[in-house]
């Protein structure tokens, strides 16, 4: 798929719809509908084609899931395109079949059905064409939204791949050592390696089905967070030089200068928030990325008794209670001062409840609590 390409797109149908001279789908044939497995499995019974993509920046999570329900949709005997706006991310290129994840800016079809994963609504995916199919919504985000013609969410999923191996195993297809690798990717991700709120008895039965069926944990683990880039430690130097505390709250950043600077690429800011909110003591943790237009991207992260998918939603973000995202404008000065104003009311609730005497004191606590104070960077 060529990602230059503008042209019209020809469009598809969803089972049952049918076709206006505009190309767009006249009167879908069940707006809305919450279904689970057996509701989607019927509509991929009825085509034959598919296009399956995710969230644009796509991680573990959105990449493996897209794999695995590729190789599903090929033991059904049915064709799928499997596209992202943004390339895979290099920890996640030796996973089976990743080659075949196409980049592209626009889709074409004809399909018969989009089948998006772990997405709060199709401008996630920054895939120009889509609203000219019928869309199956796949997810598990505690911000996702029903927007599909047919929607699957399941806000205790511990990550949309395992939605994604209920859908394999409801099919009566073969989980294979390939799709177990897929899968056991999305689990162990998107628990941030079995330690976010979702992890729970189900997902280490889950790990284990998947280990059972040829996925290897040990060569997994070492692919991702044993491969990392020189230049993904060099941004993080930058980031933990401006790492910042205030009690229960810690936050770091990096510039666009600090990304040009250690050639670093997009995806080697993944995971740099969990150097602050790992911190003793510490109960919620932003990271915060310059963009090259200016503006700033948030990671949010939490250890369970501050809810940031709702603070990131407030602010035309998303997520999960743990782990949520949200673009802001800037400058960094401005977006932090923003997301603080935010978090401490959430943090000072957690203080009301006595601080733990046993609990010790940073030596690197930010005693200066005023937005933006100490904050000495440069806007030009």
């Amino acid at each position: 798929m060529n990602h230059n390409d503008d042209r019209p797109g020809e469009t598809g149908h969803g089972p049952g719809s049918t076709q206006g001279e505009n190309g767009r789908i006249d009167n879908p044939p069940k707006q809305n509908l919450n279904r689970g497995p057996n509701a989607i499995l019927d509509v991929i019974r009825q085509g034959e084609k598919f296009l399956v993509c995710s969230h644009s920046r796509p991680d573990g999570d959105a990449v493996g899931s897209i794999l695995a329900t590729g190789m599903l949709l090929a033991q059904m005997g049915k064709r799928a395109d499997l596209v992202t706006a943004d390339r895979i991310p290099t920890m996640y290129r030796a996973l089976p079949g990743a080659d075949e994840i196409r980049t592209a800016m626009r889709v074409h079809g004809p399909y018969d059905a989009v089948i998006l994963l772990e997405c709060d609504g199709p401008e996630r995916t920054r895939l120009r064409g889509l609203e000219a199919f019928f869309t199956i919504n796949i997810d598990h985000h505690a911000t996702g939204r029903e927007f599909g013609d047919l929607n699957w969410i399941d806000r205790h999923a511990a990550s949309v791949g395992e939605m994604v191996y209920r859908l394999v195993k409801t099919a009566g297809a073969t989980v294979t050592p390939e799709m177990a690798t897929c899968l056991y990717t999305t689990v162990l991700t998107d628990t941030g390696g079995f330690c976010y709120g979702a992890t729970r008895a189900s997902t280490f039965a889950l790990a284990k089905e998947l280990t059972e069926a040829g996925a290897d944990p040990v060569r997994i683990a070492q692919d991702i967070y044993f491969s990392t880039a020189t230049s993904k430690l060099l941004l993080l130097g930058a980031a933990l030089s401006n790492l910042r505390r205030e009690g229960r709250l810690a936050w770091l950043w990096v510039t666009h200068q600090d990304m040009v600077r250690t050639c670093a690429a997009e995806e080697d800011c993944e995971g740099i928030v969990n150097y602050a909110i790992c911190i003793s003591g510490v109960e919620a943790a932003v990271f915060l990325r310059e963009l090259p237009e200016r503006r700033v991207r948030l990671s949010l992260r939490s250890k369970g008794r501050v809810n940031v998918s709702k603070i990131a939603a407030e602010l035309g973000g998303g997520g999960h209670e743990n782990a949520s995202g949200v673009t802001l404008e800037g400058p960094i000065s401005r977006a932090l001062d923003e997301i603080l104003a935010e978090l401490r009311p959430e943090l000072e609730l957690l203080a009301l409840g006595g601080r733990n005497a046993e609990e010790p004191e940073d030596a690197f606590a930010w005693e200066n609590r005023e937005a933006g104070t100490g904050l000495e960077i440069s806007d030009e």
